[in-house]
């Protein structure tokens, strides 16, 4: 009986980066080398995008058992867009720790301020003012987690998995999906997710977004400051991970024009009240405060003044409309949600869904308290540094 040869199946060329192919059983072999009770501390900042990390690494004679035991130290602001060559020194100031997942213990990862060389925080230096209004309303207790949606993409900027000359079937069958034709990347998330973890970050969360090739990971719940530090510290393991995998981790709103889900940060909040019984007039009278402040928080809701958001919130993919507020109950065609369980048991938590994936979330989590619980009004802010 005859049959026709079995012809194989071209493989599908993934764009990927150079640095990933390299072997890392070799790299392996040094990684497991002593060190002589020495550590490894890899400084981590914002750079003068207000959206990009940087970070450098140096040794120390001993483990650091707290944030106070990490020096200051320095780098070349003028290569980071932070300051001009004539005077480019900036401090990096140590804030919060945590365990380093690509070198192991006793290797610390250790997210920094940058101040100028006058000792003044940075522009993008957003934690600063942040810290300030957390600590004036740290008997509100407030807490956050917020979802970070991101894009994977290879590094041609197509998204990763999709054909190269074309697009993926409409959207449906991604969000949570399962099955190599309907998810892509799933590797790097579950690292992404393991690394988190190690690391001491409040990772809480992961799943396969709308748009194939998104993914969205939740960290919290947060009280006050942490929440940023801990969003960002995720973010810089991200793009690491996406590093070592060859891919490139975009926070872009809206990666892909047409009938794609944009990218957003949803922001879920409560204070102290309103997580007790009877909370829902709290949580009620905190959404009347933001929608009369709708412009303010738009603007500080990505780092360009809303112009990034105003192509995700178009009224479409699930977000609400940028130039209206509104709220309400199970919608996530509106700017806050307030989940159904919270409806019914009259206490909890709402989520503001207007951030984008870009936002700086110092920025995001302190417009909220100033306009919730300080209770600011119009397009101004207050400048508490006399309190």
């Amino acid at each position: 009986m005859w049959h026709s040869p079995v012809r194989p199946r071209r493989a599908v060329a993934m764009s990927v980066s150079h640095s990933s192919r390299l072997n890392k059983l070799v790299r392996e072999q040094y990684m497991r080398l002593p060190q002589d009770g020495r550590v490894q501390v890899t400084y981590v900042w914002i750079d003068g995008s207000g959206e990009g990390v940087r970070c450098k690494s140096r040794t120390l004679d001993k483990e650091p058992k707290s944030i106070e035991d990490v020096p200051e130290w320095n780098f070349d602001g003028s290569s980071t867009a932070q300051a001009e060559g004539s005077n480019s020194d900036m401090f990096l100031v140590p804030v919060c720790m945590f365990r380093d997942p690509f070198c192991l213990d006793p290797n610390k990862l250790v997210l920094c301020e940058v101040l100028k060389y006058n000792r003044k925080p940075a522009e993008t230096n957003l934690r600063h003012t942040c810290k300030k209004v957390m600590d004036l309303v740290k008997d509100s207790h407030p807490w956050f987690g917020m979802e970070q949606e991101y894009t994977l993409l290879g590094i041609n900027g197509h998204p990763y998995g999709w054909p190269d000359n074309g697009f993926p079937g409409p959207q449906g069958p991604y969000y949570c999906g399962v099955g190599a034709d309907k998810v892509y990347g799933r590797d790097i998330v579950e690292s992404h997710y393991k690394a988190c973890l190690y690391a001491g970050v409040k990772i809480c969360g992961t799943n396969a977004e709308v748009m194939p090739s998104q993914w969205e990971f939740q960290v919290g719940p947060c009280e006050g400051i942490e929440m940023g530090d801990h969003l960002w510290m995720a973010r810089f393991i991200l793009h690491r991970v996406c590093e070592d995998f060859g891919v490139v981790a975009t926070l872009d709103p809206k990666p892909m024009t047409g009938n794609w889900n944009g990218a957003g940060c949803h922001t879920n909040y409560s204070t102290e009240e309103m997580r007790r019984e009877g909370g829902l007039k709290h949580i009620e009278a905190a959404i009347e405060k933001l929608s009369k402040r709708h412009d303010y928080h738009i603007c500080v809701y990505d780092p360009r003044g809303g112009r990034d958001n105003s192509r995700r919130l178009t009224g479409h993919h699930e977000t609400s409309n940028i130039f209206e507020f509104s709220a309400g109950v199970a919608n996530r065609g509106a700017s806050i949600r307030i989940p159904r369980q919270v409806g019914q048991d009259g206490y909890g938590y709402f989520e503001d869904r207007r951030p984008a994936a870009n936002c700086d979330p110092y920025a995001v989590t302190e417009a909220i308290m100033r306009t919730t619980v300080l209770n600011e009004t119009g397009v101004e802010t207050k400048d508490y540094a006399e309190h």
